[in-house]
């Protein structure tokens, strides 16, 4: 038994004990490389403080109660009879203490990990900084629920916990020492012993439960009741006294235990168990019939007030409570002077997709098979002296794609990625393919931006732990023939010069080479949690992090930012979004150098109460954001996660009058689009009323079950205007065309769905990017591209812009020229512009004499139809080339009623 002992000991030392502590020292030296060896320490302290202290008490409280019920049996007791070869297992009273003891320290052990795992609830409760906001019923500050609240749970839970699991041992070890047995002639039987103990432990579950019921009462206003979250009309009239009631009958309760634990009579427990049991069943009935009785048949008047209540409490907790609803007319009518003026918005509008985008820089610019090109980012840089919309995407390295991947290649060699593609949203080459302002390896910039760092050690795709500083030189970008090698000379990466270290990192990644390979030295050092989402959780894993990191040129290097938000689901009336949350902020900015790994946390949000909580907790975590450079701070973007949900909770919470919000009268709903939900999109425009662009991001609504346009949701990105919302609303009265209306006209259209289908059948994939709402003073645009794909290859071109105004749809090769068909021609000469009349001639078509000169003169009025007169004149000549004689004759046919008309105008 003995040499069983020593293996499963030595097992469990190999096998739990040492991974685990090589994984914390290790950890440990990590923090250190990242200077944040304060929250490593605070962290685990607070896990080790906690988990330690529950640990004690509930062995303690386990132990006693289990040593003091088994001194009852006073005989060996035989745990298992045995069989066969099997010996039995008989245990003396002894061995029996010793092993409830053992029993209550490994249940107390669980309970201690469990509480352990809690740490930063406990912290939060001990420094807590209230909300300055009071809840509408009780008015208790939010603070309570979302810091002190959670805390007495978890007390709770845990004391009942341990009180259940004595109740249950204890009653095991009198029945097995007979002082409690069911005797079918004399019923329960009960020794003196037994019942003062058992009584006492009862006793004490009446106590939780009487405290557990206090808590339900603020517990009331976090919980969903009925058509909405929080304390309802059946909650505050009546479960409140319920719940006051069960803090009574569980005192009371806690009262007759004791005296039943002190006297022979059994009754008084029974009749707590029962008084207990009625209010509670009483109580949950009294509830249903209240609700059915008094408040189905008039609920909208019963709840209105705790509808504001929820109303009010979801739209401070999502922020949307200081959002700026403005009213447009419906009416307005753009003209080419309002193109002109918006020339801002024009210029940025993103007519590259991020999935083609993703596809062609996989095409053109991964140059190697073991490049990937993982997201592309939006973002904005004044270019050449210009404020532009671009977008660009990391090249970074992914060793399961090289060629030959030994330890060597994939951890000393191959260690990095290197330079990014960036254009662009909205300029084309003549083959299609979008303009890149950087590209190529090295990298070439054509702009007067500098990338003087282009290499990247930490991304979204480097996951895996890799060594500099060896023998090996490392593969910095392919040259021709050759490869360009380099050293790492930044300041991330552990120290592993001593052997001790190489076995303990050896350990840790599973990888023996790490401790025997001659290419190490003393100044080796080991980069690992290189993958940015990993790095940031692993610092910080009381945050949620946004999903789209992004990548920015500062100073001639590459950074990563990414946003972070404190959140709970605990904030009093507020409603739930889908992922369980009730309040949300960002209010933390990172900034993580992908070359150095340098990982810096801002203070963004500086009154959230969440943030500073943890701020008191960590007070080396948050930097204030005036310490971020200038240059950083202009490329801070309101998150598209956190848009996604505010747009998500405001279809329903603008409607701020309860009976509207009752009936759900106005209720909005973000468009579907070719069977999928649009998503918000960054842009550069000029917002009505504004007298500047800016970088912004925007959503449109619908009505539910309907397709026409309700309203538009913008939040701003630039300087003093960051985080500050709009939303332009139309009247009910109008019908403004919405996204599903535009598409399906779009495919209805008798000029564009013939030439879609033309594509498609001559071994093209159109792909129809995403539709665009462009807003131009008060009136809209809607824009989407159109790409065609080689049949059986990757890289889709730009082949069409097209453009939708009321009621007029146009296509283009290019935007400029579909804007010129719609409002005139003087946005500026257009590609393909028509021709003298002699090429008109040889089409045999009625013509003026001069048409590029009565292009040029023609008088006020007549732009729009010089301009379409031009289109249609190129779309003949495409189907010419085409052989799409249908599609040319109806082209040359419009031509002419154009160049009729024309003639007759000028005339």
């Amino acid at each position: 038994m003995s040499a069983r002992l020593v293996v499963l000991l030595v097992v469990l030392l190999l096998f739990m004990v040492i991974p685990s502590a090589v994984d914390l020292l290790t950890e440990w030296f990590w923090f250190g490389e990242v200077d944040y060896q304060g929250i490593f320490v605070r962290t685990l302290t607070a896990k080790a403080a906690l988990g330690g202290v529950v640990f004690l008490v509930a062995m303690a409280a386990l132990a006693f109660n289990f040593r003091l019920a088994l001194r009852r049996i006073t005989k060996p007791y035989m745990l298992f009879p045995g069989g066969g070869d099997i010996q039995p297992v008989v245990l003396t009273p002894r061995q029996l203490q010793l092993l409830g003891t053992g029993l209550a320290a490994l249940v107390a052990l669980f309970l201690g990990i469990f509480a352990s795992n809690q740490w930063m609830i406990w912290l939060q409760f001990q420094h807590a900084v209230p909300f300055g906001q009071l809840d509408p019923l009780y008015g208790r500050d939010v603070g309570f629920y979302v810091f002190t609240l959670p805390f007495l749970d978890l007390a709770r839970n845990l004391a009942l916990a341990v009180v259940v699991l004595s109740l249950i041992g204890s009653t095991a070890a009198y029945v097995v020492s007979g002082t409690l047995a069911l005797d079918p002639g004399r019923g329960l039987i009960v020794g003196v012993e037994a019942r003062r103990h058992l009584g006492l432990i009862v006793a004490g579950l009446f106590l939780l439960l009487a405290w557990g019921a206090y808590l339900d009462v603020p517990r009331m206003l976090t919980t969903p009741a009925g058509i909405i979250h929080g304390a309802s009309f059946v909650d505050v009239n009546l479960r409140f006294w319920v719940f006051r009631s069960l803090v009574g009958v569980g005192l009371l309760g806690a009262v007759l235990s004791a005296v039943t634990a002190l006297t022979p009579r059994n009754l008084p427990i029974i009749a707590a168990v029962g008084l207990y049991v009625l209010v509670t069943v009483g109580g949950n009935l009294a509830a249903f019939g209240l609700q059915r009785l008094v408040v189905t048949p008039d609920e909208q008047q019963r709840e209105a007030p705790y509808i504001v209540h929820n109303i009010a409490a979801t739209r401070q907790a999502f922020g949307l409570e200081r959002l700026d609803a403005r009213e447009l007319s419906g009416d307005a009518t753009l003209t080419l002077a309002d193109i002109e003026n918006n020339r801002d918005t024009i210029n940025n509008v993103r007519l590259w997709d991020h999935a083609p985008l993703l596809d062609t820089f996989g095409q053109l610019q991964e140059i190697r098979t073991y490049y990937d090109f993982v997201s592309v980012d939006n973002d904005r840089y004044l270019i050449d002296g210009e404020y532009r919309q671009i977008m660009l995407s990391s090249r970074e390295l992914n060793s399961s794609s090289l060629p030959n991947r030994s330890w060597v290649n994939e951890r000393l060699q191959y260690t990095h990625g290197f330079g990014i593609a960036m254009g662009p949203v909205n300029q084309v080459t003549q083959e299609g393919l979008p303009v890149l302002f950087i590209k190529d390896l090295p990298p070439v910039t054509s702009v007067d931006l500098s990338l003087d760092q282009p290499s990247i050690y930490f991304g979204e795709l480097s996951n895996d732990y890799v060594i500099v500083g060896t023998n090996t030189d490392e593969f910095h970008y392919p040259e021709g023939d050759d490869n360009v090698s380099t050293r790492y000379d930044g300041a991330g990466g552990v120290v592993i010069s001593s052997l001790f270290r190489r076995l303990l990192f050896a350990v840790r990644f599973r990888a023996y080479e790490i401790f025997v390979s001659s290419q190490l030295n003393v100044d080796s050092r080991i980069l690992y949690h290189r993958n940015i989402i990993d790095r940031v959780t692993t610092i910080a894993p009381f945050l949620r992090y946004d999903d789209d990191p992004y990548l920015v040129i500062t100073d001639g290097r590459l950074v990563w930012m990414l946003d972070a938000y404190t959140i709970t689901d605990r904030y009093p009336y507020s409603a739930r979004a889908t992922d369980g949350i009730n309040y949300i902020r960002n209010a933390v900015k990172i900034v993580i150098d992908a070359y150095h790994g340098t990982t810096t946390f801002y203070l963004a949000d500086v009154e959230d109460p969440i943030a500073k909580t943890l701020q008191a907790i960590f007070p080396d975590l948050l930097r204030g954001l005036d310490e971020m450079t200038d240059d950083l701070r202009l490329h801070i973007r309101y998150p598209e996660g956190l848009f996604s949900l505010q747009t998500s909770i405001y279809s329903t919470y603008h409607m701020t009058n309860p009976a509207v919000f009752y009936n759900k009268e106005d209720q909005w709903d973000v468009p579907i689009v070719d069977g999928e939900q649009m998503e918000p999109y960054y842009t550069i425009m000029r917002l009505p009323g504004e007298a500047r662009a800016e970088f912004i991001q925007m959503l449109p609504f619908t009505p539910r079950g309907k397709n026409n346009l309700a309203a538009w949701m913008v939040a701003r990105s630039d300087g003093d205007a960051y985080g500050k919302m709009l939303v332009f609303q139309f009247p009910k009265q109008k019908v403004i065309f919405g996204p599903n209306q535009i598409v399906a006209r779009i495919n209805q259209d008798q000029d564009i769905s013939p030439q879609l289908t033309l594509w498609n059948q001559q071994g093209s994939e159109v792909v129809q990017g995403t539709l665009l709402v462009i807003p131009i003073e008060e009136a809209l645009l809607y824009i989407r591209p159109l790409y065609l794909r080689a049949s059986g290859g990757r890289i889709p071109e730009l082949k069409r812009v097209i453009v939708a105004y009321q009621n007029q749809i146009v296509m283009e090769d290019t935007l400029d020229e579909s804007l010129a068909r719609l409002f005139g021609s003087a946005l500026g000469p257009a590609p393909g512009a028509l021709p003298a009349g002699t090429v008109l001639a040889e089409l045999d078509v009625p013509q003026p004499a001069d048409t590029a000169a009565a292009a040029a003169n023609a008088p006020v009025g007549t732009e729009p139809l010089v301009a379409q007169a031009s289109a249609h004149y190129r779309r003949a000549l495409q189907a010419q080339r085409e052989g799409n004689w249908a599609l040319y004759g109806q082209e040359i046919e419009r031509l002419g009623e154009m160049l009729t008309r024309l003639g007759s105008e000028q005339n």
